[in-house]
């Protein structure tokens, strides 16, 4: 049996990525990524994310390794470890409180992003007593039953085999520009007769990454945290894919300067990429008791490990700024080079989308991108958004070489 046989033969129709880009992987080592022929390809997929301090991280990876040889603890549930005080201190000191969010408490939520959506979910509710919640339409916050009934996408949802009950999305800003959202959204409150429920929380992504990479305006997230003041709602931010400097900030919703009741890490904190999901909420909505929502593998030291050394490098790199830098080589070279062949280009930081006519047209693209020796990934609507990505630490000629591979497969 070949090697690429043994998927096809023994592992689900499920499967998806490996489709788009079918080769076996073998090695990867910065933005790069091998194949079994030897091939090399730039990473612009990131793994969906979780790769902002790229592959094989020579900082993180030492610090992973000698935690290893060390026969540290490697597993303990919730239980008190060096690892995770380690981390704690690091995160609420480096991360959060020299970005003025004082007062908020870490939850570790388990291993995926979808285990923190759903912790912060349940907690909402459970703090305001409300079971209505409200998310936008192009969202994606997860596959598992809660986080999937805040997910607008209908393949995905199509595939619950239950009703996905007590969500309601609201047109995102940029689908109705003539639409006051902030407006419409205080006369479903206001007007008894809009038939919609008053929600526990509202949940954002202030970057709306797999909904086809919609940038939400400084002035529309302001205006958000306003109207969830006004209205005794909670703001929730899901920064599950643009959080940890995607975006150019740590957190995504630095820029707007607002602060969250409650947001979501997962993917990139993990730092090697480790499993690891946070749930982070103002220290007021603590309203759990012991053992009321809880996950095995929540106590990952491993993840605690790569987390902290990630964070650290992030500091000591000055990624923040770097990711700001870059981010105008991409927009520069996608308004000269591709704007005027696409539909749109938009994006932040180092996540940007090109959208083409439809499906076809970017299926086409992407592959002949991949034949070209670029990894890279479509997302949006009709799947017609191909995804720019890549690792937030690319060299500036490796991430040119990419864009120029990507320019030159639009043109076929």
């Amino acid at each position: 049996m070949q090697d690429k046989e043994i998927f096809s033969t023994y592992e689900s129709e499920v499967r998806s990525y490996c489709r788009s880009f079918p080769e076996v992987f073998t090695k990867a080592k910065g933005s790069k990524m091998y194949d079994t022929n030897g091939k090399e390809y730039i990473d612009f997929f990131s793994g969906a994310g979780a790769l902002n301090y790229g592959h094989n991280n020579d900082y993180i990876k030492k610090k992973v390794i000698d935690y290893i040889e060390s026969d540290g603890i490697m597993h303990s549930l919730d239980m008190m470890t060096a690892p995770k005080a380690e981390f704690l201190d690091l995160f609420e000191n480096k991360i959060l409180k020299a970005r003025g969010l004082d007062g908020y408490k870490v939850m570790f939520a388990g291993p995926t992003g979808t285990n923190a959506v759903e912790s912060v979910l349940k907690l909402a509710r459970k703090v305001k007593k409300r079971s209505m919640v409200w998310a936008y339409m192009g969202c994606f916050h997860g596959m598992t039953l809660g986080s999937l009934a805040l997910t607008s996408d209908a393949c995905s949802r199509s595939a619950a085999g239950v009703p996905l009950e007590n969500v309601y999305h609201v047109p995102a800003p940029y689908m109705f520009p003539e639409l006051d959202t902030i407006a419409y959204m205080q006369t479903l409150l206001d007007d008894d007769h809009s038939g919609v429920e008053k929600p526990a929380a509202i949940f954002i992504e202030t970057v709306q990454a797999d909904g086809g990479v919609h940038v939400f305006s400084v002035e529309y997230l302001q205006a958000l945290r306003k109207f969830c003041d006004k209205n005794d709602i909670l703001m929730v931010v899901d920064d599950v894919q643009v959080g940890c400097a995607r975006t150019g900030t740590f957190f995504s919703f630095e820029r707007a300067g607002i602060q969250p009741d409650m947001f979501t890490l997962s993917k990139s904190i993990g730092g090697y990429p480790f499993p690891m999901a946070l749930a982070i909420f103002k220290s007021e909505y603590d309203l759990w008791t012991p053992g009321e929502h809880t996950g095995t593998f929540r106590g990952l030291q491993l993840s605690m490990v790569a987390a902290k050394a990630g964070l650290e490098f992030m500091l000591n790199e000055n990624i923040e700024s770097e990711v700001k830098r870059k981010g105008e080589i991409v927009k520069e070279f996608l308004e000269t080079n591709v704007k005027a062949k696409v539909k749109a280009i938009r994006g932040i930081g180092l996540l940007w989308g090109v959208e083409v006519e439809n499906d076809a047209a970017a299926k086409k693209i992407t592959a002949k991108a991949f034949e070209n020796g670029l990894v890279i990934e479509r997302a949006g609507r009709d799947n017609r958004v191909i995804k720019v990505m890549p690792p937030l630490t690319t060299p500036d000629d490796e991430l040119m070489k990419g864009l120029e591979i990507l320019s030159h497969s639009i043109e076929g």
